[in-house]
């Protein structure tokens, strides 16, 4: 049973990227795949705080850096806070809420001078319905929702791709599937796919649709007195992306395919799990010219109950 859903996930994940599709220039989409830490294993509720960071100071073209005169943009600073609720109602059936709020810095030139722009805004929320029912252990699951047009995407001094909401409603799908990797389950793993379509356009841009995967390895772990776990982990993370549409969007500066390596860590007290982890670059293919992190930084918090 699972070798067959694995399969059907797979072939999902193989259609969604052969359709025709566009993509946002921010990058952001990334953070929706990673970490066992949220995917659920019990009935019950899960609040969390997640933090991310990611500072686009550098400017890249095909597979390779660019001389930073190529391209108007020089900066894009971006704190992510995100507020999230999950509840499984049993152990088939669940919902998800996520309420993000951005802080954004954007350095330009601007006539011939450097406009530097600072904007924080709420950004777009999800809510998303949540199936787990193809096993007694919860080892894989569907998810199924709405990205709301919450998010402020009117602010003057950002272009539309720079804007922290869309100004859109999008379709959200995705997959999941844990699995052991060895007969004393001292290591586990799991793959993750996350797929992103707008279903409109608004005030001529229309963000671009994105597919964002990741497959992870843990370890047991050390344990430090009755229920405190340390568990290192590592993930590869690949994002898809298309091009931008729309008279106010920017297509041939848009797009990119990426591979990231993150390396990190899960503390979990039990009811407690605390997640952190780094995300390197490790292959970048990029449209015309754009801004590209360095490094992301990711952390959680997350309580069960």
């Amino acid at each position: 049973m699972r070798l067959v859903l694995a399969t059907a996930l797979l072939a999902v994940s193989a259609l969604l990227t052969a359709t025709e599709a566009q993509a946002c220039a921010c990058g952001c989409g990334v953070f929706s795949v990673g970490t066992r830490s949220l995917l659920p294993g019990s009935a019950g509720g899960t609040a969390f705080l997640e933090y991310d960071y990611m500072d686009q100071d550098q400017n890249w073209s095909g597979t390779s850096s660019a001389p930073a005169t190529d391209n108007a943009d020089k900066d894009i600073r971006s704190d992510f806070y995100t507020v999230g609720l999950q509840y499984m109602f049993d152990r088939d059936w669940g919902f998800s809420l996520e309420v993000p709020y951005t802080n954004r810095l954007f350095l330009t030139e601007d006539g011939g001078s450097l406009g530097e722009f600072h904007h924080d805004a709420l950004g777009d929320i999800r809510v998303m319905g949540m199936y787990t029912g193809f096993s007694d252990d919860m080892s894989t699951g569907l998810s199924f929702g709405l990205k709301l047009a919450t998010g402020d995407y009117t602010y003057p001094n950002l272009d539309r791709h720079t804007s922290i909401g869309s100004g859109t409603t999008n379709l959200l799908i995705g997959a999941y599937h844990q699995m052991n990797l060895n007969a004393e389950n001292t290591w586990t793993g799991f793959v993750q796919a996350h797929y992103d379509r707008a279903f409109n356009s608004k005030a001529g841009y229309r963000p671009g649709n994105e597919l964002d995967a990741a497959a992870g390895v843990y370890y047991s772990g050390w344990q430090f007195g009755r229920s405190n776990t340390l568990a290192p982990v590592l993930q590869i993370l690949v994002s898809d992306r298309w091009r931008d549409s729309g008279v106010n969007a920017d297509p041939p500066d848009s797009g990119y395919q990426r591979v990231l390596a993150a390396p990190g860590f899960e503390y979990d007290t039990g009811h407690v799990k605390f997640y952190a982890d780094v995300e390197f670059p490790l292959y970048q293919d990029v449209n015309g010219d754009q801004l590209v992190a360095r490094e992301l930084y990711k952390l959680i918090v997350a309580y069960s109950f």
